[in-house]
């Protein structure tokens, strides 16, 4: 904590010292940075945010887990190396296996825009190390307006939204409310959840991870949510926004692992405070103070294993408090950006057999685990000639601390980053990045026991180190435009599952290397008629290998995917026609439980037609020609069925649905 005090007591002497002193404006966003504005309108099916990005998105891969509450890969990592915020709040699910992801805790139609920027470039929060995926929610606005979504769809889902927004010029008002279920959808063959865990189980020992005869048939999930914002102009340069978030999910389904979740609950509160112009020294000052709660039981209660065992509960929760601020000032020709970023998450898991707790031994899976951040930041951006040139540094010092008998653990270090942009002319830019992003290990990966009492966490665990180079360029043509990728990634301490040991402590560092090509762009036929396509490749090696592996194939690598798009606007409607392909699945780390996959190519189509002014019509029909295909592997330290056996999960057969919007 003295060094933070220390750095930050310097950097406003530094900032003290500046003579020169403009206006100051930083909204454009950086050319790796790709905003999709509409996820609703891209996501009818669900409430899903993975499923939303991974269609829209060729870098970003969904790990498939349930109907609802997917999770997402990015560049060939996952869970904590994609650091990912709402409204600026940093957010974690409860569940050590990801049965709710953080973006789990967000529904689509809650959500405005989504920011996703590639590569480990960011210094404002906390541990970013492949990327960010910055969520903003919707902002009440001073005109009475609302909206009412009703969607209906095969596998009898359901879903229902309402949401109105109004004030005056000073305060506005937003709510929001929804509600939605869905059945076991079906695969290609025509299996629901229930026959295709019976088809991997079938005839073996892990026979008792089958459904209830009376459960076989049940939902998949049911969820609610509301939300509430208030936003005051309290004078002309200050803001305060209030906000607070309620989701409710119930009854969630998941064949690919022993237990299914009864509920998964989460609350975040949100409090936003800005002043401009309070000195030549302070263009605008940001403060943040946040909460989020999350609380995740699982059990056997619906599977056949519960008349033998007993109906056994895994429950956590976990909170995550916040408080950021940062100042933005111009020093001569440099946009600089100082700040603070603190925040501690409290991450607790409890085994219970027929309601009553584990005998003390074997009863903590994560022992009532603090993990406290701090840190101060920089960012400074200025123009030479035709070249913007942004930097940033951040100094972290973390400490993470069990309750119990294991040891804390405390990480601190700097990051940093440099990102250039030539601008050519107005339609071409060329880029390049590097830098150094850092994350720490969580308190599964140190700490977790499973409920025999075997250590599966690794407390001696190093920070991961993530040596990062990006290049790429930007085109823009009359009729369309070209970008493409080019990335390079050296990961020191890669923190990464050892399937091959059978005494505990499971994870492990390992040296490795993720590199990759992507390429997207559009084109515009006609005033009426576009193209748009999105390419994506990535290769992942471990540089050496952990203690039993052979395997060099590092395991989430996805193979070439490629989207198309065909758009079509015609009397107030508009017609799209989509291809998501992917190559064969075939280099595979077979020792941590990866399967390998045939390639797809799935056909989508939806059409918006405009009603009246006030209502509109959107039908459409996903896997128009029922395939049956999987989109994501399987591992074994996250879609266990049983024992050392790992489920590959099908993906939706044919879906048709229809959504009636009416707004006022």
């Amino acid at each position: 904590m003295n060094r933070i005090i220390y750095l930050s007591l310097a950097t406003i002497t530094l900032l003290q010292s500046a003579e020169e002193l403009n206006d100051i404006s930083i909204t454009e966003k950086r050319i790796t940075t790709e905003v999709v504005a509409d996820v609703y309108g891209e996501e009818l099916k669900s409430s899903d945010l993975a499923e939303a990005l991974s269609q829209t998105t060729p870098s970003i891969n969904m790990i498939r887990r349930s109907g609802i509450a997917n999770d997402i890969v990015f560049r060939g990592q996952k869970r904590d190396n994609i650091n990912i915020t709402v409204d600026g709040m940093k957010l974690y699910g409860g569940c050590p296996n990801r049965m709710d992801p953080p973006t789990s805790h967000v529904m689509t139609q809650n959500i405005d825009s989504v920011q996703i920027t590639e590569g480990g470039f960011d210094v404002e929060d906390f541990g970013t190390l492949s990327g960010k995926v910055k969520i903003d929610t919707l902002k009440p606005k001073d005109e009475f307006a609302g909206e009412i979504n009703l969607n209906i769809g095969s596998f009898d889902y359901k879903k229902a939204t309402i949401s109105a927004s109004g004030g005056t010029s000073r305060v506005k008002v937003l709510l929001s409310a929804s509600k939605e279920q869905g059945g076991q959808y079906r695969d290609g063959n025509g299996d629901n959840f229930e026959e295709q865990l019976d088809h991997q189980i079938d005839g073996t020992p892990l026979a008792g991870m089958a459904y209830l005869p009376n459960r076989k048939d049940i939902d998949a999930y049911e969820r609610k949510s509301a939300m509430t914002k208030l936003f005051w102009d309290i004078t002309d340069d200050q803001e305060l926004k209030l906000s607070y978030t309620a989701n409710r999910s119930k009854n969630i389904l998941y064949p690919s692992t022993p237990m299914d979740a009864d509920f998964d609950d989460s609350n975040l509160y949100n409090i936003e405070y800005s002043v401009d112009n309070l000195s030549d020294l302070s263009k605008k000052l940001e403060l943040q103070l946040y909460q989020t709660e999350v609380e995740h039981p699982m059990s056997i209660r619906n599977r056949k294993s519960s008349l033998k065992k007993g109906v056994i509960k895994h429950s956590l929760t976990t909170k995550m408090q916040g408080a950021k601020i940062k100042n933005s000032l111009n020093l001569g020709k440099h946009k600089v950006v100082v700040g603070v970023d603190t925040s501690l998450r409290n991450w607790d898991g409890s085994y219970f057999k027929n309601g009553t707790p584990f005998p003390l031994a074997k009863r903590h899976s994560i022992h009532n685990v603090d993990t406290k951040n701090q840190a101060v930041f920089i960012k400074d951006k200025f123009t030479i000639g035709a070249t913007t040139i942004e930097s940033g540094m951040r100094f972290d010092d973390t400490v993470i601390t069990p309750k119990g008998n294991q040891p804390s653990t405390n990480y601190s270090g700097v990051v940093g980053n440099i990102f250039a942009t030539t601008k050519v002319d107005s339609n071409l830019k060329y880029y390049v990045g590097i830098g150094k992003s850092t994350r720490v290990p969580d308190a599964r990966e140190l700490y977790y026991r499973d409920k025999t009492g075997k250590e599966i966490g690794t407390p001696t665990l190093n920070e991961t180190s993530n040596y990062e180079t990006d290049i790429g360029f930007e085109k823009s043509f009359d009729s369309g435009s070209i970008k493409s990728k080019l990335f390079y990634s050296k990961l020191k301490d890669y923190i990464y599952y050892n399937g091959t040991k059978v005494d505990g402590n499971n994870f492990t560092n390992i040296d490795a290397t993720i590199y990759g090509a992507e390429l997207s762009g559009s084109y515009f036929a006609t005033d009426e008629l576009s193209f748009d396509y999105g390419l994506a490749y990535t290769v992942g090696k471990k540089d050496d290998l952990a203690k039993g592996e052979t395997d060099r194939d590092l395991a989430d690598i996805n193979p070439l995917k490629l989207t198309l798009g065909t758009t079509y606007d015609f009397d107030k409607a508009v017609a799209k026609l989509e291809l998501v392909a992917r190559d064969n699945w075939d280099k595979i780390d077979s020792e941590n439980g990866e399967q390998k996959i045939a390639g797809y190519g799935v056909v989508n189509f939806k059409v918006d037609k405009e009603i009246t002014n006030s209502l509109n019509l959107t039908l459409g029909v996903d896997n128009i020609l029922d395939k049956t295909y999987t989109v994501s592997n399987s591992q074994k330290d996250l879609t266990l069925v049983g024992g050392d056996k790992t489920m590959l999960m099908n993906e939706m057969g044919r879906y048709i649905y229809m959504n009636m919007r009416y707004s006022f």
